[in-house]
């Protein structure tokens, strides 16, 4: 008898680990690590996922009295390398063990157990499997099927088949009656009817920036990294190689020599890419250097597009991952690199259970799988370089290698600083510098292209009554409502609800709580932008926005940078979305239209943020043969991170920074967590939080290095009619803080309606 090693699918801290089930006989072939299972749990009937296989019980128990495996509901998703990492996930990041193992199932696998009714329990499978479509060819025969006089619609489809195979639904399209005439056709033996597997999830892009001709000669800093990657990949232990490359320094060109490297060795590789609006780009750049071996894995996808690539991957037909975080949990059983390109982006921390930085999950991966893990960026994150500084972290080689120049004698754009006070002292009350403006009328009468930068979106940020200074807010969540003048609506950015601005009632008119008609928009939002800059261009080049409201629609991101690339003389403007890794040759121009928006976040990262989102718009300029010019708008134009970015100098940035950190105990100097309670009983909130901070003071007490801060009211103290409460707790580098807050978490309980979040290396404390 064998046992399989069951992670029950009940999402509870109270279930930190796995149970023994017998094998049955008759399911001995079928139950292996990774397969779904049903089985009974507590007197009821569960879905469960085999994370391993033994010959006897993992706790000394009588055999006889082990429940058995009941049924086996999906084939093997993972691996038990798989199966282990997603075990250290769900002590690292204090989450259930069954959502530390959900990413890893298929994508679209939705296995559970419901009653219905006075039925007994029933089994419901729901999960996107693969397409397969009807192809009809002629069958080989020595003479040819001669159908009857009368038989036009044989004879039709015969003569469409005489050229090749067609698809049944074509067939059907053009040919009324098709269907009945290819069963006879079939029934004779004129025809065969077979079906093929349609791969779904593989657009191509029509995109210049999708190609990736080979470098004819690699720089010294492109060398040097391809030679230090492939070290730590033949030395199987699990090494971080962080490529600190400039923008345009042709890191791309790195990675894709590498891999082809590790595919020689028969390896594989993983991708990750922070932005969806990159993947069309970079896919097109990895399927030029290796064809249909690369599959794609990113959350625009639909459910079966992303099923049909994780399957290619499963069975080994594809072996290069490209996508975002999630990519990181495709079954790629042979991996010899992990890359994680622009490492520095916030969008590689999960802001749901779990919440893992793909970063840290990555490199335990990478330890497992003993593969090499590289991290790219212009900008690297201060953890890394902390890490690289030393050498060594969680038991592994940290090696940075610089690649300070641009291939074929490019260089950096030259950066100018506009202090936006002295435009409005000099009466400029426009949102455009006369340095920008003239600018701009340079590119357009090169008939060149031009990108500016801005975060935010909406025509404005708020309406602010001149008289009281009442902002209206919405009635769900602590949040002040976006004016959209397009569609003259008040949006919340928060729930996602949007009002007409005469339900408000006649806010765009008039003061909801004063009634005074001097109701002003403050702040600037794409739409704004777009609409001052269309009566500068005119019809002299097309403006095309890219915001979270313009790529809503599905391959919105890849339309839209397909029309700026097509276009002769444009101007894209757009959020932070088209900061990063866009590689267009035409833009000579980049502006920020402010600067100051990430910096002055009440968060001790802002600085951080803000310097990196500058120095990677940038460097969008200048990437082809004419030199590039950033201008950057801002009302803090001293600030450090300001001065790193017009010099492109980091050492302006990093070293107050660093002091700033290291006296105020802040990452990588300590760990941080943010833990959130929220429902809608205010005081079944805080008395949750009340008893989870006192447990964790008493626990702690008198150990150096710990902290907890709180609780307090968040920053969005009312999201979706929820309060939102939480504490925060600084710990030692090297400290189990996952360990800790997991075990407070569980023995605190639950209290109705009030859910309790647990966010380890927090990047998000709004």
């Amino acid at each position: 008898m064998r046992y399989a090693h069951v992670v029950v699918d009940i999402p509870t801290r109270a279930l930190d680990g796995a149970f023994d089930y017998a094998i049955p006989d008759e399911l001995a072939d079928e139950v292996q690590v990774g397969t779904t299972v049903l089985v009974s749990f507590s007197r009821r009937k569960s879905v469960g996922y085999v994370v391993a296989v033994t010959d006897a019980p993992v706790v000394r128990i009588d055999p006889s009295k082990v429940h058995p495996v009941l049924q086996v509901l999906a084939p093997p998703a993972f691996d038990l390398g798989a199966a282990r990492v997603a075990s250290w996930m769900a002590r690292e990041y204090a989450c259930p063990p069954c959502e530390a193992i959900r990413p890893f199932l298929a994508p679209g696998q939705l296995v559970k157990v419901r009653r219905e009714g006075d039925e007994p329990w029933q089994l419901v499978c729901e999960r996107s499997g693969p397409v397969d479509v009807r192809w009809v060819r002629l069958a080989p025969a020595e003479r040819p099927f001669e159908p009857r006089k009368n038989a036009s619609r044989q004879r039709a489809v015969l003569a469409a088949l005489a050229a090749g195979p067609v698809r049944m639904a074509e067939l059907s399209a053009t040919i009324p009656g098709a269907s009945q005439a290819v069963s006879a056709l079939e029934r004779n033996g004129a025809v065969v009817v077979e079906s093929r597997r349609r791969v779904r999830g593989g657009n191509d892009t029509s995109l210049s920036s999708a190609q990736a001709p080979r470098h004819e000669r690699l720089t010294a800093g492109q060398r040097e990294a391809l030679a230090a990657i492939d070290a730590a990949r033949e030395a199987g232990a699990g090494d971080v190689v962080l490529v600190d490359g400039v923008t345009g320094s042709g890191k791309t060109e790195v990675y894709l020599e590498a891999i082809e490297h590790a595919r020689e060795q028969g390896k594989g590789a993983l991708v990750l890419v922070p932005e969806i609006s990159l993947t069309a780009q970079t896919v097109g750049r990895f399927r030029s250097r290796f064809g249909d071996d690369v599959a794609v894995l990113h959350s625009r996808l639909s459910a079966g597009e992303r099923y049909d690539q994780w399957e290619l991957v499963r069975q080994g037909l594809a072996h290069v991952v490209v996508g975002a975080r999630s990519a990181l949990f495709a079954p790629l059983s042979e991996v010899g690199l992990i890359i994680i390109d622009e490492e520095h982006e916030g969008s590689y921390k999960q802001g749901s259970a779990p919440r893992y930085h793909a970063r840290e999950l990555a490199a335990r991966l990478a330890r497992e799988r003993r593969c090499a893990l590289v991290l790219g960026s212009a900008t690297p994150s201060v953890e890394s370089l902390s890490r690289c500084e030393a050498g060594e972290w969680g038991g592994v080689r940290w090696t940075r290698v610089s690649m300070p120049e641009r291939p074929g004698g490019a260089t950096l754009p030259k950066v100018s600083i506009v202090d936006m006070t002295r435009q409005f002292e000099e009466g400029n009350r426009s949102i455009f510098s006369s340095e920008l403006r003239g600018a701009l009328e340079e590119v357009l009468e090169r008939r060149e292209k031009a990108v500016l930068l801005l975060n935010r979106r909406g025509f404005a940020t708020f309406l602010m009554c001149r008289e009281c200074g009442c902002v209206p807010e919405c009635p769900h969540c602590s949040t002040a409502l976006t004016y959209h003048e397009r569609t003259h609506q008040l949006a919340c950015h928060t729930c996602g609800r949007t009002w007409p601005t005469a339900a408000w009632p006649d806010v765009a008119a008039s003061c909801p709580n004063c009634g005074s008609r001097y109701m002003g928009a403050f702040g600037v939002g794409t739409q704004r932008v777009e609409d001052e800059l269309a009566m500068i261009v005119g019809d002299r080049a097309e403006v095309i926005r890219m915001d979270a409201d313009t790529t809503a629609a599905k391959g919105g991101h890849q339309r839209l940078l397909e029309r700026f690339d097509a276009a002769d003389c444009a101007v894209l403007v757009g959020t932070q979305m088209i900061a990063k890794g866009l590689d267009f040759p035409e833009v000579t121009l980049v502006g920020v239209i402010n600067a100051d928006t990430t910096l002055k976040l009440p968060d001790f990262r802002a600085a951080e943020r803000t310097y990196d989102l500058l120095e990677q718009v940038a460097g969008r300029a200048g990437r082809g043969e004419r030199a590039g010019r950033v201008i950057v708008q801002t009302y803090w134009a001293g600030h450090p991170a300001i001065q790193a970015v017009a010099r492109h100098d980091r050492s302006l940035f990093l070293a107050p920074e660093l002091e700033d950190r290291r006296e105020a105990n802040y990452p990588p100097f300590a760990r941080l967590a943010n833990v959130v309670a929220s429902g809608r009983d205010e005081r079944a909130v805080r008395m949750t939080l009340d008893d989870l901070a006192a447990d964790l003071r008493r626990r702690l007490q008198g150990q150096p290095g710990w902290e907890v801060l709180g609780p307090a009211d968040c920053l969005k103290a009312r999201a979706k009619d929820r309060v939102r409460r939480h504490l925060m707790v600084k710990a030692p580098a090297n400290a189990n803080m996952g360990g800790l807050l997991g075990t407070c978490a569980r023995e605190l309980g639950r209290r109705p309606g009030v859910s309790v979040a647990v966010d380890v290396d927090c990047h998000d404390l709004i």
